[in-house]
């Protein structure tokens, strides 16, 4: 026992060639990933913590400064503004487009005509680039003969300017989250699809009633679902940009000046990638913090069982 005791140590210091023919083809087939991680996310992230304390031009060689950039961020209104505006897009956005999916699956997995068809037109949304999707709804929302417009008159409501006033932007860029929201509604069928039909006739036996079996059974076992859909949708919402960039350029007076497209402003326009590289780690840190905040009160809702 103990010749085979001091002898593992011993093989493990110098394993076989068996052993390493296994670790190198195993790191030659991960190695796409590996590399990939390492060029295109530790190094852009490691350089861009090098540049908060630098001042880049992306023409001469950084310049040192210190804390400098992030006391331009405390000091800085726009990246507070930019910032809120962000936050109110994406939980709202959000939890709208959370709604609008989850109903959307309830309806369409029941057995209805042209099923198919139904979950096909609400799913081509996602697959439409967003360039195209923001000119598509740049020319609805435009005040003299956008489609919406058109379509209120039909009732007697006056037009309104939609992305150009103040007031309507934000609700307009938050409904139009909702033309999206092909990938929830797939997510929840899938989960609705899982849901044991055993249970669902159990309750129907037992005199449970449409609204009880879906309070009692299908929310309860959706709820993981929810909670994803919930988590990636916040993160995606709070990375918004090209809808800003090419519908209102932020505007009006700074409406839908979100994060990203300010983090762009200054690296690519004013040319400023320390400060730009102080504003993306910002964001990275509200992401997290929602995040974690998410998967804390998911204890509280998420059913488990």
């Amino acid at each position: 026992m103990a010749t085979i005791a001091q002898t593992l140590p011993e093989q493990r210091r110098h394993p076989s060639r068996r052993q390493r023919r296994e670790w190198i083809e195993g790191y030659l087939f991960a190695s796409p990933f590996i590399i990939g991680f390492l060029v295109f996310i530790a190094f852009p992230m490691g350089f861009s913590i090098y540049l908060i304390f630098h001042e880049w031009n992306l023409l001469t060689p950084p310049k040192y400064v210190g804390f400098e950039n992030i006391a331009e961020l405390l000091a800085d209104p726009k990246a507070g503004q930019s910032l809120w505006n962000t936050g109110v897009f994406a939980i709202f956005g959000t939890i709208i487009q959370l709604l609008f999916a989850f109903v959307a699956a309830l309806m369409l997995n029941q057995n209805i005509r042209f099923r198919s068809l139904y979950r096909t037109a609400l799913y081509i949304p996602v697959i439409v680039p967003i360039v195209v999707s923001a000119f598509i709804w740049q020319r609805a929302y435009h005040p003299d003969f956008g489609i919406i417009n058109h379509f209120l008159g039909w009732f007697g409501i006056p037009p309104h300017a939609w992305i150009f006033d103040v007031d309507t932007v934000m609700g307009a860029f938050i409904f139009m989250r909702m033309w999206a929201m092909g990938t929830m509604m797939v997510i929840f069928l899938a989960g609705l699809q899982n849901v044991p039909i055993s249970l669902i006739e159990a309750a129907s036996i037992d005199g449970a009633n449409v609204f009880h079996r879906f309070r009692h059974i299908t929310l309860p076992l959706m709820t993981p679902i929810i909670f994803f859909n919930l988590v990636v949708g916040l993160i995606g919402s709070f990375q918004v940009f090209a809808p800003a960039l090419i519908m209102t350029k932020g505007g009006p007076e700074d409406a839908t000046l979100f994060m990203v497209l300010y983090i762009y402003r200054q690296g690519f326009e004013y040319l400023n990638m320390g400060y730009a590289a102080a504003l993306s780690w910002l964001l990275f840190l509200v992401i997290v913090v929602f995040t974690v905040v998410q998967f804390r009160l998911s204890q509280r809702w998420v059913y488990e069982g």
